[in-house]
């Protein structure tokens, strides 16, 4: 009789075990989204004046897993030739269209998200990434590249002015201004100091607040004695109006690397041109790589770490693609410095 009700258990069990393989849902991964618009290499130019504008709409065919799912759809972008190595999201929705991304919207993820260069077309990658749960395989579309210009924004750095006897003395001067990139009370710029002259620091480009030096030892006091630059030519400012210090070096800017007439081991001087403002020089180039660097030293260079026309400190080699003549100009006269390079 045990026996018997053995058996009887074991059949009972193999038969719901076999009645809930039936059941439960069989993962089939099947097609995987396709974007539908829009289309490939379209061309689009962003302005600030369609900023609220709808910039296209996204439609996309369903992800396919063999059972009915919900499925969360992200629609994400790249800059092209990066295999989304570091994706950014544009808009997500579990239906099959987004019709709600604004020109700022992609204006902003370009500029700010990946510090692309305003007025610069740029190809862009977008991809939907269709997912139901963490147990499940993210799914991807094929990449639909656009060709995207946007524009640049321009935003109000908070500024000090660096008054003296080079430009008389004049406070609302906009070109001898020094900029806080963070806003966190610390500022940097290159002046040209076209002769040996005393300064001041000032903000709100008036005199009723300003600083100056009263023991000539990289402090500041409020209404101190005028500082004496060090030198003429153009030199590098750092102010940090929390600790009340400052520091002043001369930068006399040069192009190096394997593009230019000696390589990497000698400097190409730069010129100051008063007008515009800016550093520049006229060479032949090879194919190669270049960088900035101040007092023929690597203790101060830039470089572009983006390739985006923005400067960082220590950046990445900037590559010269085409052997001819170039005039590159170096802009330090802003917030966020950059660099210009035109074949002639």
């Amino acid at each position: 009789m045990k026996k018997y009700l053995f058996l009887s258990l074991l059949a009972a069990l193999a038969f719901n075990a076999c009645k809930d393989a039936e059941t439960d849902p069989v993962l089939k991964l099947g097609n995987q989204p396709i974007i539908t618009s829009p289309s490939a290499n379209t061309a689009y130019v962003l302005t600030e004046a369609k900023a609220n504008d709808i910039f296209a709409v996204f439609n996309w065919t369903a992800a396919e897993y063999g059972f009915d799912a919900a499925v969360t759809y992200t629609l994400e972008l790249d800059v092209a030739g990066k295999n989304f190595a570091a994706p950014l999201t544009v808009g997500a929705t579990t239906g099959l269209t987004l019709d709600n991304i604004t020109v700022d919207k992609i204006n902003s993820l370009l500029i700010a998200g990946k510090s692309l260069a305003g007025g610069d077309a740029a190809q862009i990658e977008f991809r939907i990434a269709a997912k139901i749960n963490a147990e499940v395989p993210t799914v991807y579309s094929p990449v639909v590249k656009l060709s995207i210009t946007p524009y640049e924004v321009v935003i109000n750095y908070a500024q000090l002015q660096v008054p003296g006897a080079y430009q008389g003395w004049d406070p609302a001067n906009t070109k001898t201004v020094l900029f806080s990139a963070k806003g966190d009370g610390k500022f940097e710029g290159y002046v040209n100091f076209g002769t040996a002259t005393e300064f001041k620091f000032a903000k709100d480009f008036g005199w009723a607040t300003n600083w100056g030096d009263d023991g000539a030892n990289g402090t500041l006091e409020p209404n101190g004695a005028n500082i004496v630059a060090p030198g003429i030519g153009i030199h590098r400012l750092n102010v940090d109006l929390n600790s009340l210090t400052y520091t002043v070096a001369a930068a006399n800017w040069g192009l190096i690397g394997s593009a230019t007439p000696d390589g990497w081991n000698s400097d190409q001087n730069m010129t100051y041109d008063e007008v515009n403002n800016k550093l520049t020089i006229t060479l032949d180039l090879v194919v190669g790589e270049i960088k900035f660097r101040a007092n023929d030293d690597w203790a101060v260079n830039m470089g572009d770490d983006a390739a985006n026309k923005s400067l960082e400190y220590g950046g990445a080699n900037i590559a010269i693609a085409e052997a001819g003549n170039y005039t590159i100009d170096l802009l330090l006269d802003r917030a966020i410095y950059s660099y210009k390079i035109t074949k002639n």
